[in-house]
């Protein structure tokens, strides 16, 4: 705790990339812990359901799973967020970049956040492009439908879709320019987001995640555990 204390103090470029380890904290399951989502018992694998093909396929099953296991806007920021929304008002923060969607990040006062896989705030009509609020999902009984008659979609990444360009690039930019990336809460498999790392050129690489991931070997400074946990002893000057 003290070589992490000591990491941001000295970080006048910092990143802080986020996974769903993050926000475990605030009562959102992760996906592949032993508790997590994609090891529970389920009739078709989330895996499956939560692809673009299945998607378009079985948009009322797929509603079902979604409203259900991904839709937690009930949930707070925790410790963690917070911390890195006060480290960000202290102007060395660059970016925080998610590959979470549930928009904690933001909640607790990031501005600047790069939201990987999207949000489960923001949706839009497949056909004609209408925006629309969270709100739409929650109140549809089954398929939420667009006034012009074309079905809402969530604007998160569902496998088998890209991740957008624009926010990629920005993220790749903003570790490229960094002393200092921290990375919490993510075992690193999921790729193209997991690869973002590669960019980092800078002085320190911090992990924070309960298990053990394929960066810890090439990190200056590894935390096996709880993200919450370790940011609620850390001191934002």
């Amino acid at each position: 705790m003290n070589g992490l204390q000591a990491i941001i103090d000295s970080g006048s470029k910092i990143v802080f990339f986020s996974g769903a380890g993050v926000s475990t904290e605030s009562g959102i399951p992760d996906f592949r812990s032993s508790e997590g989502l994609y090891l529970q018992e389920h009739e078709t694998s989330p895996e499956e359901i939560l692809s673009h093909d299945y998607f378009m396929k079985h948009p009322s099953k797929f509603y079902r799973f979604y409203r259900e296991k991904m839709v937690y806007d009930n949930a707070k920021p925790n410790e963690c967020h917070l911390k890195i929304a006060e480290l960000e008002r202290t102007g060395r923060l660059l970016m925080v970049v998610t590959q979470n969607i549930d928009g904690l990040h933001s909640a607790a006062g990031s501005k600047n956040v790069a939201e990987l896989h999207g949000s489960i705030y923001r949706n839009h009509c497949i056909k004609c492009g209408k925006a629309y609020s969270l709100d739409i999902i929650k109140e549809s009984s089954i398929i939420p439908i667009c006034s012009c008659g074309g079905i809402i979609k969530p604007d998160v990444v569902l496998y088998g879709e890209p991740l957008d360009s624009t926010t990629v690039q920005c993220a790749a930019t903003a570790i490229s320019q960094a002393d200092t990336l921290i990375v919490a809460g993510t075992s690193l498999t999921v790729y193209p987001a997991a690869g973002l790392i590669k960019y980092f050129r800078g002085r320190n690489l911090v992990i924070i995640n309960r298990d053990i991931t394929n960066a810890d070997n090439l990190a200056d400074l590894v935390i096996h555990e709880k993200v919450g946990k370790v940011f609620s002893d850390i001191v934002i000057k």
